[in-house]
């Protein structure tokens, strides 16, 4: 699969990477995407919700599909139902540190079971036709900081690709992401799969520094396209051109955020589509630095209409430009 000469990929993120979201970063340039975690326990028992999760469109493409779980059976099974709804790539999540996953040996927690780890990713490449591919970490802890041997295992597995994620499973996400080890995975002479880096991509320049630095195949782009998928379009103009994108005007971006309410509500319904959708409100760097904005922000996502929202970001323009002005006397 040709991805190009700088592929940037968006991250899986649990209650984010919704087919709405996915195509909203597909279109400012996401280069691939993955969906949101699938529990296979709840795959095979024929969970609705999970199996919500599946749908995927042709104008998405290439889409991954990521599953998790402990059990090598339940993971087969599910990367077979997986295969049906026609994926370009089935990924292992083996990354995820949440308790919820990691607490019960799932996700992050299979970094203390690797041969368990080992044997899932075996059965699941042997048990669909589509390629298989690896999320994890760099270890448990500090202590285990494990990556360089274990991509070595996970290679001989079978994998088309592996994604390292640049902090241990204790990090959580706090602290710099470490991708000293991701480069040292990618220049390992053993190692002939492509290498993705993720942790810490937060803005074109550092997208293009470790591309540079560590010569990794491609970059993984989480929390930092949370209410801004537009940052996909500022690092591939960078990646190509060496020039910074001039910024997007705030009604632009607005317009953006809306159109993720829309496809949102549009897939569920007013209220859980709103619900859904107040997580990238609440992160977009669109309302950084508006001076008096705390009362804008909690009625914004306070509103539980569609009609409600869009009337108080309707008035977001306006603020920006006085904070502007303000801050500029």
């Amino acid at each position: 699969m040709n991805l190009g000469k700088y592929p940037v990929l968006l991250a899986p993120m649990e209650d984010v990477t919704d087919q709405a979201f996915r195509l909203m970063c597909k279109q400012f340039g996401a280069d691939m995407v993955y969906t949101e975690f699938v529990s296979s326990d709840a795959l095979i028992r024929h969970v609705n919700k999970t199996k919500e999760k599946l749908v995927i469109s042709d104008e998405e493409r290439p889409v991954v599909i990521q599953i998790y779980g402990k059990d090598p059976a339940a993971m087969r099974e599910a990367a077979q139902i997986c295969e049906t709804s026609h994926p370009d790539i089935i990924d292992l999540n083996f990354g995820c540190p949440v308790k919820k996953v990691a607490g019960k040996g799932a996700g992050a927690g299979m970094l203390r079971n690797i041969p368990l780890m080992l044997e899932i990713t075996r059965e699941v490449v042997k048990a669909v036709e589509v390629p298989v591919t690896v999320k994890t970490r760099l270890g448990w802890d500090h202590e285990n900081k494990i990556i360089v041997e274990l991509a070595e295992a996970l290679q001989d597995c079978g994998i088309a690709a592996l994604a390292i994620h640049g902090r241990t499973r204790n990090q959580m996400y706090t602290g710099e992401a470490d991708w000293t080890l991701i480069g040292e995975v990618k220049n390992n002479p053993r190692m002939h799969i492509p290498i993705i880096g993720n942790g810490d991509i937060t803005s074109a320049e550092t997208a293009k520094e470790k591309l540079d630095r560590y010569g990794v195949d491609g970059i993984m782009v989480g929390r930092a396209a949370i209410g801004r998928p537009w940052i996909f379009r500022e690092i591939k103009h960078f990646l190509e051109t060496g020039t910074a994108l001039l910024p997007l005007s705030p009604v632009f971006q607005l317009e953006c955020l809306k159109e993720v309410v829309k496809e949102s509500v549009g897939r569920l319904d007013e209220r859980r589509g709103i619900l859904h959708i107040r997580r990238h409100l609440a992160a977009s760097p669109l309302f950084k630095g508006i001076n008096n904005f705390k009362e804008t922000r909690i009625a914004m996502l306070r509103a539980e209409t569609m009609a409600a929202l869009f009337a108080i970001m309707d008035t977001i323009p306006e603020k920006i430009t006085e904070s502007h002005e303000k801050n500029n006397l």
